[in-house]
């Protein structure tokens, strides 16, 4: 008995350690998945997330999005600025989220982010993509001055193509978002299941290529 009690008492600590290792492999995992500049999830954790919504819910909106202006934002004010128009953007998408229970939002890389938000009925869509829009386009402060970036978003409505696929999704919501980028940025619609068959742009970001600038 004093045996088997001593095993015990030996076995604790290396129990305990193995749960701290453990529980910091899981932190080390789950921020890996996470883009370290905005916080939001990165590509492959995202996919598969939003995958699966795409696939549980009868109506849902893919949308990709590219500032406008970002170039010129890191031309003029250097990459620390540009950083601050991510970091800046990413809480801005998360606030516009907030309330989208089971919305799921990504950064793919450089300016271009994405979103999956499951939609009560699709009617709603314009309003949450002027949602976004504003989010996207909201000013933020570098240094004392206040920036304002552009943005061109795509969406595609998941009900309305000829499966729910979220590569063929993504795939129209790129062409969407090219479509308002061409327009001068705003968002756009596919419509159906095909774009080249009609879309719906939204209100404008401005001259392409350009970011909006005043003094604070």
């Amino acid at each position: 008995m004093n045996d088997l009690l001593t095993m015990v008492s030996a076995a604790g600590p290396l129990a305990g350690g193995w749960g701290v290792h453990w529980l910091w492999m899981r932190r080390r995992l789950s921020a890996a998945r996470r883009d370290p500049l905005s916080g939001l999830w990165t590509r492959a954790p995202f996919e598969r997330r939003a995958a699966r919504l795409v696939a549980r819910r009868p109506h849902a909106a893919v949308v990709l999005v590219d500032l406008d202006g970002f170039k010129a934002l890191n031309d003029t004010f250097g990459h620390a600025a540009g950083d601050e128009a991510i970091r800046a953007t990413a809480a801005s998408l998360n606030d516009a989220l907030a309330e989208k229970r089971g919305a799921v939002a990504a950064r793919l890389g450089g300016d271009e982010f994405a979103a999956v938000v499951p939609l009560e009925e699709p009617f709603t869509l314009p309003w949450l993509l002027n949602a976004l829009h504003g989010a996207f386009t909201a000013p933020f402060t570098y240094r004392g001055r206040t920036i304002r970036v552009g943005a061109s978003i795509g969406a595609c409505l998941t009900a309305e193509l000829s499966s729910r696929s979220l590569p063929l999704a993504l795939r129209r919501a790129d062409e969407a978002m090219y479509t308002a980028k061409r327009d001068g940025g705003g968002w756009c619609v596919a419509d159906g299941p095909d774009l080249t068959h009609s879309s719906r742009t939204g209100r404008r970001a401005g001259r392409p290529g350009t970011s909006g600038k005043e003094a604070a």
